[in-house]
């Protein structure tokens, strides 16, 4: 895997990953990682025709719960090869890999004391969150709030690799929306898990416009991804 497939971004996220099994040809690779950013992953690189065969080795043995998952058009090139599966989703990876633009703010992380205001504040604004407090890979918590002390937004530390720093559950309460919070959020923690890293990376729902906007301004880039998933 490192001589071929060693670059691949995706590939190294998830083989750093804890619980990853990697399933390998000489000219494909696939990581079997679960409970990687919510889902049970099948993180695919290489040529489409090996892979097709390397996921279903990978489901065979791993189970139908794992998801197949790579760049967007490597993923429809597998499908398309694969009566076993479909596409699920189509989604953007953004990274940025120096410092974000961030504005300042009393963003700070939280101790775990106060994850239950995290939980609190996800359930109300942001229930189809993939990052949960004391869910597989969430690390940790920051947070944001007004000269009360409410909680108003927070983003977390979840899925991050010694190389690549991974931000999840970036919520901000919906009476506080508009006012620049998720992206001040944003830039503490980004830049925080890019010390000692070589970049920071998200998923976003092409369909959060604002969210993706966001993260562009801070200077994240986008790599549009897919998912698929059994049939």
């Amino acid at each position: 895997m490192a001589r071929v497939f060693g670059h691949d971004l995706f590939v190294r996220w998830a083989a750093a990953s804890a619980g990853a099994r990697v399933f390998r040809d000489p000219e494909a690779v696939v990581v079997a990682c679960p409970d990687l950013a919510h889902w049970d992953r099948l993180v695919m690189a290489g040529d489409p025709d090996a892979l097709s065969g390397l996921v279903r080795e990978a489901l065979d043995e791993m189970g139908p719960s794992f998801r197949p998952f790579g760049p967007e058009d490597l993923v429809a090139a597998v499908v398309a090869r694969t009566p076993a599966i479909e596409i699920s989703a189509r989604f953007a990876w953004m990274d940025a890999a120096v410092p974000v633009i961030a504005a300042e703010s009393a963003s700070s992380w939280l101790a775990e004391t106060e994850w239950p205001e995290v939980t609190a504040l996800l359930k109300e604004s942001f229930p189809d969150s993939y990052a949960w407090p004391g869910a597989p890979g969430v690390h940790r918590w920051a947070g944001l709030r007004d000269d009360d002390g409410r909680l108003l937004a927070v983003a977390a530390d979840a899925w991050s690799t010694p190389q690549i720093g991974f931000m999840g559950g970036v919520a901000t309460r919906r009476e506080a929306r508009g006012r620049g919070l998720a992206a001040a959020l944003c830039g503490f923690v980004a830049n925080e898990l890019l010390i000692g890293r070589e970049r920071v990376a998200l998923l976003a729902d092409y369909d959060n416009v604002a969210a993706i906007a966001t993260y562009a301004r801070l200077g994240f880039q986008t790599r549009r991804v897919a998912a698929a998933r059994a049939v």
